[in-house]
């Protein structure tokens, strides 16, 4: 189902939007990939080539700090707190359980992350118009990355920013990347990457498409007239579509997919 909460914004956003002022933000888990794929991280840590060790850790964090992710009416610092306790809890696992870039490699393939229909056509649109596409996630880079190597879908024009994994010149794990991506502190201005920056500059409005509230800040502190919040959401629909209708001008639930944006924006002149 579709929820349209500004239509007359959304309208004239959909006038005044073409292929040379626009830039696409995006969510990877749960949103480039369906509401019941597996995340990122889950995708690292396959049990055919990890055992169940490092899966079950990963699982019993989740389900411990998954539903405060998902919980609105908890303070925003003191969720912020919880988020960064999750994230440092599961970075910590990869140490211990001595990750390596062939084992990684291995996780992805036989992983069960499931793209989101339409998603593979939008990215191609937005590559053939070379229309930037920012893909800011709390997930694994390295995951992201491959995943979309995989399906044919990752492009020049695309930038993933996430939480990567360094290895050595054996493929050991080195470390994760200096700056923790939670989902929480996903700001584009904050994070202060230079080629995105330089991608967007002359762009003058932005598309935002994420499952979680807190996506939409991933484009920054910019004019709200300028941008275009999508909304998918996939779990507790009963007690968060209000919230979602407050913070998305589209909400879409129920495994709603991109055919739907395109269908109802006209994305196709993408």
């Amino acid at each position: 189902m579709i929820y349209l909460n500004n239509e007359e914004k959304i309208n004239k956003l959909k006038e005044k939007m073409n292929i040379n002022n626009i830039c696409i933000f995006l969510d990877f888990d749960k949103t480039i990939t369906t509401g019941n794929s597996e995340d990122s991280w889950a995708a690292s840590a396959n049990i055919e080539v990890f055992g169940e060790n490092l899966s079950n850790d990963l699982d019993k964090y989740a389900k411990k700090y998954a539903p405060i992710e998902l919980d609105y009416t908890i303070d925003v610092a003191e969720k912020e707190k919880y988020m960064e306790e999750w994230y440092e809890k599961c970075m910590d696992l990869y140490y211990e359980y001595h990750l390596t870039k062939n084992n990684l490699k291995k996780s992805i393939e036989n992983s069960k992350l499931i793209l989101r229909k339409g998603a593979k056509e939008i990215l191609f649109k937005a590559h053939e118009n070379n229309v930037p596409v920012i893909i800011l996630s709390a997930g694994i880079g390295n995951v992201i990355e491959q995943f979309l190597k995989e399906q044919e879908c990752y492009y020049e024009n695309i930038t993933v920013i996430s939480n990567f994994i360094k290895f050595d010149e054996n493929g050991n794990m080195i470390k994760f990347s200096d700056n923790m991506i939670h989902s929480l502190n996903k700001n584009i201005d904050k994070l202060g990457n230079l080629k995105v920056k330089e991608a967007i500059k002359n762009k003058t409005y932005r598309i935002g498409i994420g499952d979680l509230v807190e996506d939409m800040y991933m484009m920054g502190e910019y004019p709200a007239d300028k941008l275009l919040k999508i909304g998918f959401l996939n779990k507790n629909i009963a007690e968060n579509l209000e919230v979602y209708k407050k913070n998305f001008d589209i909400v879409l639930t129920k495994e709603s997919n991109f055919y739907d944006i395109e269908k109802y924006l006209g994305l196709p002149r993408i």
